[in-house]
């Protein structure tokens, strides 16, 4: 139904669909043209949509609300997207039963500072009875008479007087190696001592108080490897005669020995020739060229290879090898060798 007092078609239509009623200036929009004059009729409000004056009220607080904080997430249409009322909350105490877990993109990448009403530091301990700390020693260490390297006949006795309580398994060389380093650790170890490896006074006095002084065969024995049954090549003449099953080496004139030494041979990669050869040079302080090692009281017998004393020997028994050479340990015995063999001696290697 359409009131044909207000000037309203009823359609909503925009524009030229709209009509104006002929007593009015009023169009679709209810604007006013600027040359009509205004019509003093007061249409009679339509009875069915008439609310009560409450009811509209309460309608229009309904309307707005609805506009202000819309019915769906997002923002409404065409209105400030509006921040929600931030209300003072009080800190709520830690709860003493129940903590939230702490994942690892949960970490601040920066420690908080602390609160300043909880203190971080931990609760004193309690108060010990203090304990006067040691004065330290103003003694000076005790002198040390051998160590590694060193080379005498107290090097000599002491690894004879080692060999006595079962600390040294061989026989005496005059040479400080690493053998002679771990049998006075061994025997400092045993009498509680500072072990390290080294003989100062203290260990040397030890020693003495536990052993007796050495014999002669004991200082110097003959070999510590008894020697073979010469090789029937060896019994006439000069002869350097040398056992490699033995390892041993025999210098014999006409069937005698005249000394014999300890010796080892080169490795399987660098093996000692066996056969018959003569003594063609010797350099009692040879330094090798092609290992630019030293070979003291070196006799050549097959090229580059001789009999000559070797530290390392010494100092580190059969757990090494030679490059080819006939490695003699004791220095002396070797070095009296070298005085008493000629250019021109046989020299005889063999099993």
């Amino acid at each position: 139904m359409v009131d044909t007092d207000s000037g309203w078609d009823g359609r909503g239509g925009r524009g030229s669909r709209g009509t104006r009623d002929t007593g009015g200036t009023w169009g679709v929009r209810g604007a006013r043209a600027p040359d009509a004059l205004p019509d003093r009729r007061v249409a009679a409000p339509d009875r069915r949509f008439a609310l009560p004056g409450r009811r509209v009220a309460a309608v229009s607080l309904v309307a707005l609300a609805a506009l202000a904080t819309g019915c769906e997430p997002g923002t409404a249409t065409g209105a400030p997207e509006a921040s929600p009322p931030v209300r003072p909350t009080q800190a709520a105490a830690p709860s003493p039963t129940r903590t939230a877990p702490v994942t690892e993109d949960a970490k601040p990448r920066t420690a908080p500072p602390p609160s300043p009403s909880v203190s971080t530091t931990p609760p004193a301990p309690a108060p010990a009875t203090a304990r006067p700390a040691p004065e330290p020693s103003t003694a000076p260490p005790p002198r040390v008479l051998m160590r590694t390297g060193s080379e005498s006949d107290r090097v000599r006795e002491l690894q004879a007087r080692l060999r006595q309580i079962g600390h040294f398994g061989r026989n005496p060389t005059g040479y400080y190696g690493s053998v002679t380093a771990d049998a006075v650790r061994s025997f400092q170890a045993k009498r509680s001592l500072p072990v390290t490896g080294s003989t100062d006074e203290v260990t040397w006095q030890r020693l003495l108080a536990m052993t007796r002084v050495p014999k002669a065969a004991e200082l110097r024995p003959p070999t510590e490897r008894p020697l073979a049954a010469p090789d029937e090549r060896c019994l006439k003449g000069r002869v350097l005669c040398i056992s490699k099953n033995s390892r041993t080496l025999a210098w014999m004139i006409d069937g005698k020995v005249v000394s014999a030494m300890d010796v080892r041979f080169g490795s399987e990669y660098t093996p000692t020739r066996e056969g018959v050869f003569e003594v063609f040079w010797k350099s009692r302080n040879h330094v090798s060229t092609l290992y630019d090692t030293p070979m003291p009281y070196a006799l050549f017998f097959s090229g580059g290879q001789a009999v000559h004393y070797s530290a390392d020997f010494a100092a580190n028994g059969y757990g090494g090898a030679s490059h080819g050479c006939v490695n003699v340990r004791d220095k002396k015995k070797v070095a009296a060798l070298f005085d008493q063999v000629r250019t021109g001696d046989k020299v005889v290697v063999y099993w």
